[in-house]
């Protein structure tokens, strides 16, 4: 089994926290751990001083070519919308990387990144195939939106939207045992992809003999002159620190005398100016209350052996790794009684009431005065610490992936177990709607319901199709966004027109397996944007799919663009599996996105039936047709793609025009534009036009008349262009 894991909890802010700490250290151990399993990481270039930290890191446990590092265009921080566009571009590069190092599980370590830097986060926005876990460490945000959301919009969308990412995940790696059941009720997945893989910390975090000569000197520098009390583990509204100081205000006075409160860490100069107001308000003195600033890993460890006592009272934490530490390192450990926390210190007379600034302060106040209680809380420690380990939390999260691909990889059954047709949405045109590919679903339909149960998912006022009506359910777009949960398929029927400008949206937001009966879809992008009015839209996808270079190209010549970009990247994304209808398909996708885009497509000719009961004879008599007339015919919508323009050049300078017996037929509707226009007008000024004709839209039944009729039929294509397939039938 190949894992890819996302490293940016490692290489952003986070790095100088628990987060970044958890993520190096689970990495490390799931490789030590790993066995015949290939384990890659991936680094975020947009962090270049952080690599080679991480390189060192992994030097001697994992080859160097398993460390990858992609790169996307910056800055793409989310507080800034101006990075928008290149935010979106980057997760898309980000999941194309992953992809394409065909891992069979990707496991992101830090999925809330990137709202202050440049880290780079998302679950099925170009991927949807491969499963992807997540470190599930707290929903604190989500259960607390007056204290995280609603003060700051910008970041409330951004965390929504993330919340959407974590949603799409296969797996949560849950650090605790209250962070799985908080998953499990509001995350609203299967019990089954809830693991709780624990934490521990690294080996650096253990009891120390400190020299006096080496204690002096960091006591100078943190300026503590006597014992002191020790907090770390960030300074956010949860970390209930205005609590901490206000419990340590109101200890006895002599008590407080002897004793320093020292919060260590890094902290921002707004929550440093807070405390700083709160310590003043509540009459400590300016030696009472110490601050650190950014410690090393080093000097964290020493003030953990050095502190008389180590109090942690947030009041909502997914595990809680700042007071696991303190235990590894001996010290006497104190905390809330809520979240994690009384499973990680796991010692129910060490615990108090956070929100309680006398239950906070009658506790420190007791392990402070009485040298058993604070004996036993340090041999507690030492105890509790050992029950966590990192190759234990990493060999839980390999069984759990392996778990993963199994599940995954199972072969989907024909029907369920109580014997029903699975069942399928089709999301097609159907006549009356005039596209060759309604027609081709009600064709398929019939044959499709041997096999399904159908629920037929259309954007049109009425279908008049017999057969689908009487067997088939027909649903709006609404009912299958409110129902695709119930359905085990969904398959998109996709061409380059209107008729399917609602699936571009549908399949953003219910993933499906995509019929592409056009590979190129700039006509209908272009409509969108320049007949629909939805602005930008040909623009965006172009970008999306082609880059700067074809958004240039559409503004010096639009016409020129639409004919040579494909422009469908923002469907093939979304596909969870493609069929087209020739082998051409798939060598235009190659060309235009690389070699091996399209090995797991489908391709599945069209299958046309004889047409029976319908000679010559009889088609040119229901046309009106001499039967000494030769008719040669073209078929389809016209537009210059098709090159209908050409083919009547030919025709007009060829001896067929002076043949009195001879006739040209457009069977299709022609272009609403310009180009349809100026057909028109070259068939009038021919003196042919008797000779010359443009059917509009054609029936089944009229269309199969002209098959039959015609002595000749001609198609023309653009060579780039590469629609999957030409509807015809034999006679």
């Amino acid at each position: 089994m190949r894992i890819v894991i996302d490293m940016q909890g490692a290489q952003t802010e986070s790095r100088f926290r628990g987060i970044g700490r958890y993520t190096l250290s689970f990495a490390r151990a799931v490789v030590r751990n790993s066995g015949e399993h290939e384990i890659i990481l991936a680094l975020n270039g947009l962090f270049p001083d952080t690599i080679e930290p991480i390189r060192a890191a992994f030097n001697g446990l994992l080859p160097q070519e398993n460390i990858r590092v992609w790169d996307a265009p910056g800055p793409v921080r989310e507080a800034y919308p101006d990075n928008d566009v290149r935010r979106n571009v980057a997760e898309l590069v980000r999941e194309a990387f992953l992809a394409s190092l065909q891992p069979d599980v990707i496991h992101i370590s830090s999925l809330f990144e990137g709202y202050v830097d440049d880290a780079v986060t998302s679950i099925g926005r170009f991927d949807l195939r491969t499963p992807v876990s997540v470190s599930l460490y707290d929903l604190i945000p989500l259960l607390n939106p007056e204290h995280y959301l609603k003060p700051n919009p910008s970041y409330a969308e951004y965390y929504d939207r993330k919340v959407g990412y974590l949603k799409d995940a296969s797996l949560y790696l849950a650090i605790s045992e209250f962070s799985r059941q908080e998953g499990l009720a509001h995350l609203e997945a299967a019990e089954s992809c809830f693991v709780n893989v624990s934490t521990a910390i690294d080996p650096c975090f253990q009891c120390l003999s400190i020299h006096d000569a080496q204690a002096a000197l960091l006591c100078h520098k943190f300026g503590l002159t006597r014992p002191f009390v020790l907090y770390t583990g960030g300074a956010d509204e949860r970390k209930n620190l205005a609590r901490l100081v206000q419990a340590f205000a109101t200890l006895p006075a002599k008590l407080r005398a002897n004793h320093q409160l020292l919060l260590a860490g890094k902290i921002s100069q707004s929550d440093l100016a807070h405390l700083q107001y709160l310590a003043k308000k509540s009459n400590l003195k300016t030696d009472e209350l110490c601050f650190t600033g950014y410690v090393t890993d080093e000097e964290l460890v020493q003030l953990y052996n050095l502190c008389k006592l180590f109090v942690f009272p947030s009041w909502h934490e997914g595990f809680g790794l700042p007071a696991l530490e303190a235990m590894a390192c001996g010290a006497a450990v104190i905390g809330a009684n809520t979240s994690s926390l009384p499973e990680v210190i796991s010692l129910d007379a060490a615990l108090f009431d956070p929100l309680d600034v006398s239950s906070i302060a009658a506790k420190m106040a007791l392990a402070l005065e009485d040298d058993g209680f604070r004996a036993e809380l340090r041999q507690h420690s030492l105890q509790q610490a050992k029950r966590f380990s990192w190759d234990e939390s990493a060999k839980r999260a390999i069984m759990a992936w392996q778990s993963l691909k199994k599940s995954i990889s199972r072969p989907v059954a024909a029907s369920s177990p109580n014997g029903r047709k699975p069942k399928l949405a089709f999301v097609s045109p159907l006549p009356p709607e005039r596209t060759g590919i309604a027609d081709y679903s009600a064709e398929l339909l019939p044959a499709l319901a041997k096999h399904y149960d159908i629920d037929v998912v259309v954007a049109q006022d009425r279908v008049d199709e017999p057969w689908v009506n009487h067997n088939s359910t027909i649903r709006d777009v609404s009912w299958l966004r409110a129902h695709a949960h119930q359905m085990d398929r969904v398959v998109y029927q996709i061409g380059n027109s209107p008729f399917h400008q609602h699936m571009l949206s549908l399949i953003k937001e219910i993933p499906g397996t995509v019929v592409l009966h056009d590979f190129y879809l700039s006509g209908l992008m272009a409509w969108l944007e320049l007949v629909a009015d939805q602005d930008r839209s040909w623009v965006e996808s172009l970008y999306q799919s082609h880059g700067y270079g074809a958004v240039r190209d559409m503004y010096l010549d639009s016409q020129a663009a639409k004919r040579e970009y494909p422009v469908n990247f923002h469907v093939l994304q979304y596909a969870q599996g493609l069929i087209v209808h020739s082998d051409y398909s798939r060598k235009l996708a190659e060309k235009w996105y690389g070699a091996g885009f399209a090995v797991e497509w489908e391709v599945i000719p069209h299958l046309r039936s004889p047409v029976v009961g319908l000679d010559r004879v009889t088609a040119r008599r229901h046309l009106g047709m001499d039967s000494e007339e030769f008719v040669i015919c073209s078929f389809g919508f016209l537009d210059s793609t098709k090159l209908n323009h050409r083919l009547l050049d030919a025709w007009l300078d060829s001896a067929l025009a002076h043949d009195k017996q001879c006739s040209l037929i457009f069977v299709g509707e022609n272009h609403g534009g310009d180009y349809g226009a100026n057909l028109l007008e070259k068939i009038r000024s021919s003196g042919l036009g008797d000779r010359i004709r443009v059917t509009g839209f054609a029936s089944p039944e009229k269309f199969r008349q002209y098959l039959a009729a015609a002595d000749m039929a001609v198609q023309l294509r653009t060579q780039s262009r590469g629609e999957t397939s030409g509807l015809f039938w034999t006679a």
